[in-house]
């Protein structure tokens, strides 16, 4: 039997390539399938004695050619690339089996596939070492033109290579088609670095959250993980890219659920507006799984950003709030004056006036003194995610307190209508939250 086809299969395509059990659509061929073919390949091809080798041995190496041109298209390996490494992996299989020739090669001949290994010797007068020189008379027998001192390559192809050249062969194909797959993915997840994806969780190893992302896997690491939030195999999760980095092991993509972009991303998933550009979103700060706050502004005079952003009875931040565990989010109106963006920013608390200090970036809030603890929120959470969305430290007084640090101050607040001073109006200070 010459190989050329196998029991019960048509001649020809990929079933006489690589034998029964091995076909797949073009499509969905996998890796450790193709390697096997151009195992079986190699070894056929390779294994053949040279006087053996004829149009049957030729049609063998035209299928292992083939073989690598299908990688190729499947894969996006360059064939001259495969090639190459083969080539460079074979020599060095043959240095260790069959001596350490240092000027020995190994080719393919691109036309037919066939493997030949062949050696450069030196042209003299007496031979001393017949692995490095030739005499004049056998190299004249090869050829007369042959002077002394002239070099002579001559093909010293081993009758058993064909066995190590396979096994060689595959190896590489293998390793090469694993390095493809790798820098496939890498690119793939390297542009979409700063996006969501939406993975399964797989796993959790030592508190990391391992979440599979079709072919191949992200980490989800302790510190990225929303406090209290429980993470059980099998639930989908959408998480924010944050690094996608190259490792021996292949791309190592990092994930986050308390960075502000997740935030931001599920925002313009879910709110034409922000996605269209007709609203804009001025600031995201998060407390992740407790608290975030989100300053809106509209391009368009007749859209309401906050309106736009909480949605009908609520249902767009609502479905946000669904998907970060409950977290809550305030959306605020940003404005250009900073003593209306910070009372705004306060919210839910209710504001009666903000003092500034543009030099030196510091406002004070006055507040009702029932609205004082609202204010600050638990812990100082209320007042400090709105110095962060503003960018301005906070000073939150109540009226009491301001009436008993500053009698005179306070006293003349909003009788002069000082320029430091600015009185605002009844639910100045109310945003939307959920």
């Amino acid at each position: 039997m010459d190989g050329s086809s196998e029991p019960g299969h048509p001649p020809g395509g990929w079933e006489r390539r690589f034998g029964a059990g091995t076909a797949h659509h073009r499509t969905g061929f996998k890796s450790g399938h193709l390697a096997r073919g151009v195992f079986n390949l190699a070894k056929r091809a390779a294994g053949r004695p040279k006087e053996e080798r004829g149009a049957a041995g030729q049609g063998v190496h035209a299928e292992f050619l083939e073989a690598l041109r299908d990688l190729e298209r499947e894969k996006g390996v360059s064939m001259a690339v495969l090639v190459e490494a083969i080539e460079a992996a074979l020599l060095s299989a043959y240095k260790r089996n069959f001596g350490s020739l240092q000027n020995a090669r190994v080719t393919i001949d691109k036309d037919t596939g066939e493997f030949k290994v062949f050696t450069q010797r030196q042209v003299v007068e007496e031979v001393t070492d017949p692995r490095l020189e030739i005499s004049l008379a056998e190299a004249r027998g090869i050829d007369p033109r042959y002077q002394l001192e002239d070099t002579v390559e001559v093909e010293i192809t081993p009758r058993d290579f064909g066995r190590i050249a396979a096994q060689t062969a595959k190896q590489v194909v293998v390793q090469r088609i694993r390095e493809a797959e790798r820098n496939l993915i890498f690119e793939e997840f390297a542009n979409k670095e700063g996006d969501v994806v939406t993975g399964i969780i797989g796993r959790i190893e030592s508190r990391n959250v391992i979440v599979e992302l079709g072919k191949t896997e992200a980490v989800l690491a302790p510190p990225e993980q929303i406090p209290g939030e429980d993470y059980r195999v099998g639930h989908r999760l959408k998480a924010y890219i944050v690094e996608v980095r190259r490792t021996t092991k292949g791309p190592q993509i990092l994930l986050s659920r308390t960075h502000p972009g997740l935030l931001k991303r599920l925002l313009e998933l879910e709110i034409p507006e922000l996605y269209e550009g007709i609203v804009e979103l001025k600031g995201v700060v998060r407390e992740p799984g407790a608290r975030s706050k989100i300053a809106v502004y509209s391009r368009d005079e007749s859209v309401d950003p906050v309106g736009a952003c909480v949605g009908p009875k609520g249902i767009r931040v609502q479905n946000i709030v669904q998907e970060l565990g409950g977290e809550k989010i305030d959306v605020i109106k940003w404005d250009p004056d900073p003593s209306k963006f910070v009372a705004s920013a306060l919210s839910p608390a209710k504001v009666v006036a903000v003092e500034i200090w543009e030099e030196e970036k510091v406002t004070r809030v006055i507040v009702p003194d029932y609205q004082l603890s609202l204010a600050i929120g638990r812990e100082g959470q209320n007042a400090r995610l709105a110095a962060k969305l503003t960018g301005w430290k906070i000073d939150i007084k109540s009226e009491s307190q301001m009436e008993e640090l500053y009698p005179e101050e306070y006293g003349q607040l909003f009788l002069e209508g000082s320029e430091a001073v600015d009185p605002l109006p009844d639910g100045a200070g109310a945003g939307e939250g959920v």
